[in-house]
């Protein structure tokens, strides 16, 4: 073997056999992928492991980061009437996430939002308190109870957001109570509600006023609205606006539990799930009601911007005119507010 040949030659570190560079370089190139592809692994294998943080672990954290001062403004107790308060715009304390809370305890805000949304619902509610309000900060939010000792609820208020987190403290009452959503990109919005993050529900819906036939739509169809936050569930006999699912074919009725799902999506899996039991426990499908509205269509184009859900468990309520306020409120029975 020349010199020039030697030269070349490097003892291998794993077996001390003598190799050329190109194959030490060979066997190094190999043994650092499958280094990587290992650590790769273990850490993807840590990720899955670790368990993400629930909506009301971040509740909690929040609580226990508040000084004294926090505590005074955003803390309420369980029985303040605002926890049962319902409309499109209000806030719950006087002042803003912004103004009270620092830049991590801001942050933890958006993940007890992100954790008890849907990866899309979170997106389009980011969008929508962007352009409706400048963004979170300018909402407000408040914790009922004490997440540590007992029964809690997180709310979060503002233009057009009602949101909640409750750990369960409100048995039989999905998501801890109504929700409130909606966006304006304008104010006056054009038929088609251009850019509008919740007006694809406006869409499903009226895809089933179109499979409806004559002597349907004319049950379907009314001519004015109720109040928009008139959503508090009434006893089982209570007559409703519209069109008794049970009366739909198979296939309408099937496009009503579609809509359902679309309306719930925007939300956390797990607060889907009780919303989809509480609804079947007080009849299911056959004990709703769907309504549309001749009042507010925007163009009058026929595509109704005004329409109803309503059961004895459940209330979705769509105002798509001039702009989406939409509300939800299912729950088992009506909570006291004692």
């Amino acid at each position: 073997m020349s010199a020039k040949h030697d030269a070349r030659l490097v003892r291998c570190p794993e077996c001390g056999e003598l190799v050329d560079r190109r194959e030490f370089l060979r066997r190094a190139v190999t043994a650092t992928a499958a280094a990587g592809c290992l650590v790769h692994t273990a850490q993807a294998a840590a990720s899955e492991a670790k368990p993400k943080k629930t909506g009301e672990s971040l509740v909690r954290e929040l609580y226990r980061s508040l000084t004294k001062e926090q505590r005074e403004i955003l803390v309420l107790p369980w029985d303040d009437p605002r926890r049962h308060k319902v409309a499109p715009n209000w806030e719950i304390v006087d002042l803003p996430i912004s103004d009270v809370l620092n830049k991590d305890q801001q942050r933890l805000v958006q993940e007890i939002i992100r954790s008890i949304t849907s990866e899309d619902g979170f997106e389009r509610f980011m969008r929508q308190m962007k352009d409706d309000w400048g963004g979170l900060g300018r909402y407000t939010c408040a914790i009922f109870g004490d997440p540590e000792r007992g029964k809690f609820e997180w709310e979060l208020t503002g233009r057009h957001v009602t949101m909640r987190c409750d750990g369960d403290s409100v048995p039989g009452k999905a998501f801890g109570g109504p929700l409130v959503y909606g966006h304006a990109p304008q104010f006056n919005e054009k038929p088609g509600h251009p850019g509008n993050v919740f007006w694809y529900q406006a869409v499903r819906a009226n895809q089933v006023f179109q499979m409806l036939d004559g002597k349907q739509r004319a049950k379907a169809l009314l001519p004015k609205a109720p109040p928009e936050t008139a959503v508090q569930l009434r006893a089982p006999d209570a007559p409703r606006p519209g069109i008794p699912v049970a009366e739909l074919s198979d296939d309408q009725k099937a496009l009503v539990r579609e809509v359902i799902h679309d309306i719930l999506l925007p939300y956390r899996e797990s607060d889907r799930r009780e919303a989809l039991a509480i609804i079947e426990a007080g009849g299911g499908l056959d004990a709703l009601h769907i309504a549309f509205y001749k009042q507010g269509d925007i163009g009058n184009d026929g595509i109704w911007d005004i329409w109803r859900i309503e059961g004895p468990t459940a209330v979705f309520h769509f105002r798509g005119a001039p702009h989406i306020h939409a509300y939800i409120n299912i729950a088992l029975r009506q909570e006291t507010k004692s």
